[in-house]
Formats: C-alpha cells, sequence, structure tokens
C-alpha cells in the first residue's frame, strides 16, 4: 500500500471533490508527517506505528472524515456543531474542507486513545 494509491483513488473522484479531500490529504500529512498513507476497507487512509489514525473517503453528496474509531467524534460533539455524523464518520460538503485546527483536534484525540493517553 502506499500514497500512489491513495493518489489513484482521487484521481477517479470528480471536482471539487478532488481538491477538497487532496486538501484534507495535506493537513492530515502536515498534523503528522511520519505518517504512513494507504488504503484501508477500500478509502484512503492514515497510520502512524502501525496504527489507523485517520481516512477519507467522498460519496455522492457528502465527504467524509473518518476517524477509525467511534468514540472520537463524541468526545469533540460540541465543536462539531454544524455537521452531520454518524458513529464513526463525520460528514462535510464537497467544496469546503474541514478547518485545519478542527483536524488537528480530531487526529490528537484518535492519537491519545490509540496511544493510552501518550503522544
Amino acid at each position: 500500500m502506499s500514497s500512489e494509491e491513495v493518489d489513484q483513488y482521487l484521481r477517479a473522484i470528480e471536482e471539487p471533490k478532488r481538491s477538497t479531500l487532496q486538501t484534507l490529504r495535506r493537513t492530515i500529512l502536515e498534523v503528522v508527517p511520519e505518517a504512513d498513507e494507504v488504503i484501508s476497507y477500500r478509502v484512503p487512509a492514515f497510520r502512524v506505528h502501525g496504527r489507523t489514525f485517520a481516512g477519507f473517503a467522498a460519496f455522492k453528496d457528502h465527504l467524509s472524515y473518518l476517524p477509525f474509531n467511534g468514540s472520537v467524534l463524541g468526545q469533540l460533539a460540541d465543536q462539531l456543531e454544524g455537521y452531520t455524523m454518524t458513529k464513526s464518520a463525520l460528514h462535510f460538503p464537497v467544496d469546503r474542507p474541514l478547518p485545519k485546527g478542527l483536524v488537528k483536534k480530531l487526529i490528537a484525540v484518535r492519537l491519545a486513545e490509540a496511544d493510552g493517553g501518550t503522544r
């Protein structure tokens, strides 16, 4: 698995979804530059020390940020007002990337859980 597979996933997506997800990808890699890019469950994902901590996916009417843990979004519920979500996915508009500060918080919560509170 490699960043080339993530590139292929993104090439298959129409605009403006592609650009929005490319922005999210850059943000995730900026926050965790040592992350490995992979395809997990057929969507782009990011791993550090063998643990998947984030991912994204494109759908017909929205994009999703995937924390790969069912408790992350609930912990940040007060900061996610205005977004729709399921237990395992935060939905956002196809033409508006998630704010960098929010992505940092989502990743921090997930990595803290994965590391048992050490990050």
